[in-house]
């Protein structure tokens, strides 16, 4: 997967005009380009499924859907390459689809087979641990794409998780007036544009938006682009995981 995703990467300016001109409403480029990056996308379903994928599989199906979603969504503006956000947002949907059909999934004990209450019970039991296992699995395993989508997104800014973890705010006030600042930014268009094209902080015009110093905001720039960049990506889990920060 990786190595594809390498080799398709050195294509990304010419995927970028692709995507722009099928967000204009170029339907047959769009059938194309799908048609193209199949393999792809059963490579994408499959490292889920942890099985072969072919188009014949309900997953694949899902994955087509997920792929003509990111291509309708992806912008460029968003840092990450059209494959990168594809791939995150195919195992994303696979995961989800995956979970739903397990929770639908009805439980059936015949009775006539001869069981006790207590057998029958059991059974039962047994079933629902597995099904919660499961969901417990690919719960894990979208944590684990998210992890690797939003590094390789910290790597375009020259950044690292350890670099947010030895950067991060020691004291609570300061963490969540951080992350203020992060939310300024995601909710001002000029000023994320600014951050995905520029790979740096608009730190004059924050400076205008925000009751901090300069001081502070260069301190702390490191962990205020990556809540920002966290806050303004399609990342459900490590949404999640701040949610106590930005409560004060």
């Amino acid at each position: 997967m990786l190595s594809l995703l390498f080799k398709l990467g050195k294509r990304k300016s010419t995927l970028e005009e692709t995507i722009l001109k099928i967000q204009k409403g170029d339907t047959g480029l769009q059938n194309e380009l799908i048609g193209k990056y199949k393999p792809f996308i059963a490579k994408s379903v499959s490292s889920v499924c942890k099985r072969y994928i072919d188009e014949t599989d309900d997953e694949f199906s899902i994955g087509l859907i997920a792929f003509n979603e990111a291509i309708e969504k992806y912008s460029a503006d968003k840092g990450s390459s059209l494959l990168s956000f594809a791939d995150l947002l195919i195992k994303r949907r696979v995961i989800d689809y995956i979970r739903k059909e397990a929770r639908n999934k009805t439980i059936t004990i015949e009775s006539s087979n001869g069981e006790s209450d207590e057998e029958s019970l059991k059974s039962k039991i047994e079933s629902t641990i597995s099904i919660d296992e499961h969901q417990k699995l690919l719960e894990q395993e979208h944590r684990k794409e998210e992890i690797l989508h939003f590094q390789r997104v910290l790597s375009e800014f020259d950044l690292s998780f350890q670099d947010i973890v030895d950067q991060s705010p020691k004291h609570a006030d300061a963490r969540y007036n951080a992350m203020e600042i992060a939310r300024v930014i995601v909710e001002a268009e000029d000023l994320l544009k600014h951050l995905y094209e520029k790979k740096q902080l608009p730190i004059k015009k924050l400076e205008e938006l925000v009751s901090v110093s300069r001081k502070t905001i260069e301190r702390n720039r490191k962990y205020i682009i990556a809540m920002s960049l966290i806050l303004a990506g399609d990342y459900i889990y490590l949404k999640d995981y701040i949610k106590g920060v930005l409560k004060k």
